[in-house]
């Protein structure tokens, strides 16, 4: 896959990620995902139980401020920062995607998740390092 493809698919996921509806097309109807948190693994096989996965976990709209799209031979790898307002509280998490594309569908997702920090754990982390890099 070209950098090209992956970063127009990357986009569609991406809009995936803040709205919690999939675009027309994003994802195989068979799709399966496999994802990982701290100290927890969930899967889920089909477009209606993936989007079922991605919608427990954030129900919420959200916005992905940054990303960075990484082309492979049979997809591409996404690496993004998430935030969201869920019941009046700030929450933050860091993910990595790998994701399988077949006619430009993705097919097989792989998720790799820090797990979602709250408005405390943010400040925490804000007083405690200071980061090289956003």
């Amino acid at each position: 896959m070209n950098i090209e493809q992956a970063n127009q698919v990357a986009s569609q996921f991406i809009q995936f990620l803040e709205t919690g509806t999939p675009p027309a097309g994003l994802l195989t109807d068979d799709i399966f995902c496999d994802f990982t948190m701290p100290r927890w693994r969930l899967q889920a096989q089909g477009l209606a139980q993936v989007v079922a996965l991605r919608q427990h976990g954030h129900p919420s709209p959200g916005k992905v401020p940054r990303w960075r799209c990484d082309p492979t031979p049979t997809g591409f790898v996404l690496e993004l920062e998430e935030t969201w307002t869920e019941k009046g509280k700030d929450w933050y998490c860091r993910e990595l995607f790998r994701a399988d594309v077949v006619d430009n569908a993705i097919s097989d997702l792989s998720v790799y998740c820090t797990g979602d920090w709250d408005a405390e754990r943010i400040a925490e982390h804000k007083q405690s390092v200071t980061l090289l890099r956003p």
